[in-house]
């Protein structure tokens, strides 16, 4: 099989979706690997060492496109890409369909099959390709968040690990999950008064045990959530459905009941965003205010880092790809469960029932069907 592997061209993202001992990967296991052109260089990753490793290095993004049986990216194509879809092509990368209903159309049209890193799921209900980057981003969180609440980008001047004779200031992270487990290990390693709301008793009782007591947890309801966002200097979200739009937990009634110079860190919007008051940023204009509170929405928080990303994206998708490779889609969604329902668009039809709810779109009828019809 040919993979490619494009630059991206997302605002400001300078991830790359595999790394050259990836590509090494690949091409010990008979497969094809083109590269754009600078593709890595965003991620300290030069055409030399994609070229050591086995990849034909292209000199545009049309050549990858046009000879690859597989892309893998990082992020979901752009307009600017949607003529380069075309039937029977394998698209595996983040793509978030729940909150891109333009995208999934043009997927549709062009019979692309479409699998969502975020949407690869196992038994247990863990997202092992989402986990890395959640891991990372929640750990950036506090840390954007901190930058937020600085006087110079409006925030209220709150030093959240306080200082000698003055208290610290007040964390509060909705959602429990890999991100916000993450952006709460973080926030209690500097000092600051935290806590944590999730619907799950059992991932609240993970994070105080493995923070030694050293959070407040609380169960994640209307009342609680009004209380705790109302008294917060940063709020971080990071709630998830996966597959699926995130749920608005926070209202534009609720920021106006916040403190003044407040921070809102949002995770989850890539999902569409878990306030009424979002929506998306870029890392260059990454702030804006609503309702007097400083908001920090970018979409792809992890390209901050790109050269630590792109090695932790690669080290959990890269069996996936080979699976997709070694066997063909068809064998290997009927092999692989997780990689089944990680299956967005096939054979112009949705798939996954999130993207179904989303749009009040038709479900494909089975799998079987769409497997039968791939070959």
């Amino acid at each position: 099989m040919v993979i490619g592997i494009p630059k991206e061209i997302k605002a400001e993202e300078t991830r790359v979706a595999i790394t050259p001992s990836g590509v090494a990967a690949l091409v010990a296991h008979g497969h094809r690997v083109v590269v754009e052109t600078q593709a890595g260089a965003g991620s300290s990753i030069p055409d030399e060492q994609y070229a050591a490793a086995g990849a034909h290095i292209q000199g545009s993004a049309q050549e990858v496109w046009a000879r690859a049986d597989l892309i893998l990216k990082v992020k979901e194509p752009l307009a600017t890409e949607y003529p380069l879809l075309r039937p029977g092509l394998i698209l595996f990368t983040y793509l978030h369909l729940a909150a891109a209903e333009q995208l999934t159309r043009v997927l549709l049209d062009r019979q692309v099959t479409a699998l969502g890193y975020e949407t690869i799921q196992l038994e247990d209900g863990s997202l092992p390709l989402l986990a890395p980057m959640s891991e990372v981003a929640g750990r950036l969180a506090f840390q954007v968040g901190a930058w937020s609440l600085q006087a110079h980008n409006g925030g209220r001047g709150v030093l959240l690990s306080g200082a000698s004779g003055v208290k610290p200031g007040h964390v509060v992270i909705l959602g429990a999950g890999i991100a916000g487990a993450n952006a709460c290990q973080v926030a209690v390693g500097v000092g600051a008064y935290v806590s944590i709301l999730d619907i799950n008793p059992a991932r609240l009782r993970y994070v105080h045990d493995i923070l030694g007591g050293h959070v407040t947890t609380v169960m994640s309801n209307r009342a609680n959530i009004e209380e705790e966002v109302t008294a917060a200097d940063l709020v971080i979200s990071s709630v998830l459905v996966p597959g699926a739009r995130a749920p608005r937990l926070l209202t534009r009634d609720l920021f106006r009941n916040m403190r003044a110079g407040a921070a809102f860190v949002d995770i989850s919007i890539d999902q569409g965003g878990s306030a009424e008051t979002s929506h998306p940023t870029t890392h260059h204009d990454p702030i804006y205010r609503e309702e007097e509170v400083v908001h920090y929405c970018v979409t792809n928080m992890p390209a901050i880092v790109p050269h630590t990303s792109t090695y932790a994206l690669t080290n959990v998708t890269l069996s996936y790809a080979l699976e997709l490779a070694d066997k063909g889609v068809a064998t290997a969604l009927r092999e692989n469960p997780a990689l089944q329902r990680g299956l967005n668009t096939m054979n112009g039809q949705v798939v996954h029932p999130g993207v179904t709810a989303a749009f009040d779109l038709p479900r494909a009828d089975t799998t079987e069907k769409l497997f039968a019809n791939t070959g």
